[in-house]
């Protein structure tokens, strides 16, 4: 009986698929911070659970693109380890927010770790970001003498804001800015716009 054969992923859709994954991590995010600010109940393990499955997924396809690339090492190498820090990140608040704040709640001295639980959870969360946000500015930067300056001028700032302001979150503490979500928001921004020029950069490469 003749076996099955399947064709192998191409580059190019390895490269959709990383940028279909990087709008999904971007509208969960988006949908935790909304419902988080309005007060709603959040659904964290389902959120949470979900944005597990995809930056595990991108780790996999954004290595894999990462090794077939003839060009733009330094994005494809930033998104596959932003993506393993996510995992990271993600496993943290599902497995051991929960359990550490219970404790604090019944005992007093467990509190500072529940906080410092959090606080690396953050530092991960941001270097994450940073690291997607170089990812934005390394295919900015190589695509400006491109037909396609101005998405990549506003890469390059976005890219810029967001590396700077999670960079000084790990650097200072999360709480750096007060009440504003610099960070966060200009990450999430990134991970927008990184996502259009993967999109924009499959069309041209196969």
């Amino acid at each position: 009986m003749t076996g099955v054969r399947f064709m192998p992923i191409s580059f190019r859709n390895t490269v959709r698929l990383v940028a279909a994954l990087l709008l999904a991590a971007a509208v969960t995010q988006s949908v935790y911070t909304a419902l988080y600010a309005s007060g709603a109940e959040v659904p964290r393990q389902l959120l949470w659970g979900l944005e597990g499955v995809i930056f595990t997924l991108m780790a996999g396809f954004a290595g894999a693109a990462m090794l077939a690339a003839r060009q733009h090492y330094l994005a494809w190498s930033s998104i596959a380890f932003a993506a393993v820090l996510n995992v990271v990140q993600v496993g943290v608040g599902l497995t051991m927010f929960g359990p550490f704040f219970e404790v604090a709640s019944e005992v007093e001295a467990f509190a500072p770790a529940a906080a410092a639980i959090v606080a690396f959870s953050f530092m991960v969360y941001n270097a994450a970001k940073v690291l997607l946000a170089l990812a934005l500015i390394a295919l900015g930067l190589a695509r400006l003498d491109s037909g396609s300056r101005l998405l990549s001028g506003i890469a390059v700032l976005v890219g810029t804001v967001a590396a700077i302001a999670n960079a000084l979150s790990m650097a200072l503490g999360r709480d750096f800015t007060g009440e504003l979500p610099i960070a966060g928001g200009s990450g999430v921004l990134a991970t927008v716009l990184l996502a259009i020029c993967l999109l924009r950069l499959s069309g041209e490469e196969a």
